[in-house]
């Protein structure tokens, strides 16, 4: 034969890892409950969002676009709450199907230990727990920053004016920060209003502080202003009442950069960013519930997430004692069980935000607890 040249390219054959068939079969049982579970979350929290969203869209007259925009970019703060509950979902509804079908007796029976079957929902509560917390860290916030510059343009148009009160906002670009103390009850006059202008040596250049002001289309008009100039080393130089001006939106030369600015929700910060303005905060003093709020929420970036795990903890030896008496009995309890953790979560953050706790330890709490009882039963079950 002659040697055409041409040879035949190596054949590669991709590493196999395979499941265990015991393990594929309670992957499969989980996942649809946990999805049904995940989506049911997301469509509850969705309408709830969208209500607010409704009243512009009737009564103020707001793109539709724009309100739908707004609901959808909102949705991913759901997550924290979404994952746990799918995951408890999950776990019952296949542990009680299984039980009431006699599969985990004649697994048992057949000498499969307790904690081997145990051992495929746990990892997929700890998988679950990894991606909740990469979700809520990384695309969360930018969602949910994005969520509220919508907000932002659709209400500006509007009759009423929706800022939110006691925030630094601060403008990226031009580097004036703007906060207001309050708003009146017919939400079109802000009171106690103060803008701060940076000077190149690190100092405020300028402050305006406004008794009251208004939106007027473009333009901010202040009223009763105490106008302060700074010189390089901060002290200030001129004091100045002005009766009333006119000048361009705060932190934003345009309302389009106003709409677009940088607000301080802690939804819209990662952990690193929170950590940073906690100890900023402490730097400066401040403290009290204000302090013990941004720390709640910085401790809450990891516990919301290891919900999704303990949550397995706490639904297997429910499951198992009670699965032969229905997966409505499983739905059941795992509404109870994501309320009660959910209340729990609520008192807990108000102790830690009034300093009654430490606030770390209050965001912890609900999965301490929980996941304390779901291993003494789990234990019990398996002697």
């Amino acid at each position: 034969m002659t040697d055409t040249g041409v040879r035949a390219l190596p054949q590669f054959r991709a590493p196999r890892w395979p499941i265990p068939i015991l393990d594929r079969y309670l992957l499969t049982s989980m996942f649809w409950p946990f999805l049904i579970g995940f989506v049911l979350m997301f469509v509850f929290w969705g309408l709830n969002i969208f209500f607010i969203a409704a009243d512009y869209i009737i009564n103020q007259h707001a793109p539709f676009f724009l309100a739908i925009r707004f609901v959808l970019f909102r949705v991913p703060q759901s997550v924290p709450m979404a994952f746990p509950f799918g995951c408890l979902l999950a776990a019952l509804l296949a542990m009680t199907r299984m039980m009431g079908d006699n599969e985990v007796t004649a697994m048992r029976t057949s000498g499969i230990p307790l904690w081997r079957f145990a051992l495929t929902p746990l990892v997929f509560g700890f998988l679950a727990f990894v991606t909740c917390y990469a979700v809520n860290e990384y695309v969360s916030p930018w969602s949910v920053d994005q969520s509220t510059r919508t907000f932002y343009q659709i209400v500006y148009g509007t009759e009423s004016l929706p800022i939110e009160t006691q925030f630094f906002r601060k403008d990226p670009t031009t580097g004036n920060v703007f906060y207001v103390t309050s708003v009146t009850p017919d939400n079109k006059t802000m009171l106690g209003v103060q803008i701060f202008k940076p000077g190149r040596s690190g100092y405020w250049n300028e402050t305006l502080q406004a008794k009251t002001a208004t939106v007027a289309g473009t333009v901010l008009e202040l009223h009763d202003i105490i106008q302060t100039r700074y010189n390089t080393a901060g002290e200030a130089t001129t004091s100045n009442k002005i009766a009333s001006m006119t000048i361009a939106l705060p932190i934003g030369e345009t309302i389009t950069q106003f709409e677009q600015s940088v607000n301080s929700d802690p939804w819209t910060k990662s952990s690193k960013e929170l950590g940073s303005e906690v100890a900023t905060m402490k730097a400066q003093g401040i403290g009290g519930s204000t302090l013990g709020g941004f720390e709640v929420n910085l401790a809450n970036k990891l516990a919301w997430p290891f919900a999704c795990f303990v949550g397995i903890i706490l639904s297997l030896p429910l499951a198992l004692r009670f699965g032969k008496r229905g997966q409505m009995l499983g739905i059941a309890m795992a509404v109870f069980a994501f309320l009660a953790y959910a209340l729990l979560s609520s008192a807990m953050s108000a102790l830690g935000r009034n300093g009654v706790m430490n606030p770390y330890l209050a965001a912890w709490v609900p999965n301490i607890l929980m996941g304390c009882v779901g291993a003494a039963l789990l234990w019990a079950e398996e002697r």
